[in-house]
């Protein structure tokens, strides 16, 4: 049986809670960092083995990397249910909340279907470093050429101006409502302000049900190592008109299911023979993994509401071509 190093946990629990969220393939980085270093990382660290322990390992790096998501949107993702829950009983779908709950679950279908039939076949046939690093490359094309559509819609189609965000009843502050004797019935207190993720919410539950699900089935193109689930979604909704950073939110409400359900599936490897012997360094890798996904959404959350995928798109292009290169000459 093989083993896990202690090391080699700390070093790809950390990788994968950051990388899962950036456009740059966790999973890609999970099978070419073994495969650059070599020696008894290439051995240890084998996605592609089928009784490899690194697979009861990436079991605990994914659920600790959905709980991250879970505890950082917990807010958003209560409101998204309370929506869901009170849709199903009122039998309606008239408020966003509700709206955006049933674009989130139709949205995760094709993936979740996906995963399924294609996980097998594309983990064990092409989880190895030299197309894992090809897959890398085209990920970097993909994001650089999401940027420049993105660019060229905005060139032919400029967005309208928006409505200050007063004249949304809604966001009028209270003290103003009541400086303002007409707004509102008399006696009942205003709406509090809406928070900037209540209307980005707003947007997103616009979206048209098909252009929605194109955005989730982006994610099925992350079932090859290489490319990534955060950065396909992100392309398609840039390429579908959303601004990056309601295109990063809604990637990011999107891979929270996937990413669970994902690692829950498998949680009896966890539990297994292959489990054996190395579950202190899934629990401090699976740690390690969590912390890196809760400060790189907070950070990515922010990023994308000024900047853009390109610097991820060269990063993507360079390292792949570099460790195409390594494979090659060593």
């Amino acid at each position: 049986m093989g083993t896990l190093s202690w090391l080699e946990a700390i070093v790809i629990g950390g990788l994968q809670g950051v990388a899962e969220l950036f456009p740059v393939s966790s999973l890609g980085h999970s099978v070419l960092i073994p495969a650059v270093i070599g020696g008894s990382w290439a051995q240890d660290l084998d996605v592609s083995s089928p009784e490899s322990p690194y697979l009861a390992f990436v079991v605990g790096l994914h659920v600790a990397t959905a709980l991250a998501l879970v505890v950082y949107f917990w807010r958003d993702w209560a409101r998204i249910i309370r929506g869901l829950v009170t849709s199903i009983v009122r039998r309606e779908v008239t408020e966003p909340d509700q709206r955006l709950g049933w674009l989130l679950v139709v949205s995760t279908i094709p993936v979740a279907l996906a995963g399924l039939v294609l996980e097998h076949v594309f983990r064990v046939y092409l989880s190895r470093p030299q197309p894992t690093a090809a897959f890398l490359v085209v990920n970097g094309v993909l994001l650089l050429v999401g940027e420049r559509l993105r660019q060229r819609s905005e060139a032919r189609d400029p967005e309208p101006a928006t409505v200050p965000l007063a004249q949304d009843p809604a966001t009028v502050p209270l003290a103003r409502v009541r400086a303002d004797p007409g707004h509102g019935r008399a006696g009942r207190r205003a709406p509090a302000p809406a928070t900037a993720e209540e209307l980005a919410d707003r947007r997103l539950a616009e979206l048209p049900l098909g252009r929605a699900v194109l955005i989730g089935a982006a994610q099925i193109a992350a079932l090859a190592p290489g490319i990534s689930r955060s950065g396909s979604a992100m392309v398609a909704g840039l390429v579908k008109g959303l601004s990056h950073a309601d295109a990063a939110r809604f990637s990011f409400l999107l891979a929270t299911p996937v990413i669970l359900a994902a690692g829950l599936l498998k949680v009896g490897d966890l539990a297994g023979p292959l489990g054996d012997g190395i579950r202190p360094q899934i629990l401090v890798g699976s740690l390690l993994s969590g912390v890196g996904a809760y400060v790189s959404v907070r950070y990515l959350t922010r990023y994308f509401e000024t900047r853009s995928l390109r610097p991820f798109g060269i990063y993507c292009i360079v390292a792949g071509l570099a460790c195409l290169a390594w494979f090659w000459l060593r």
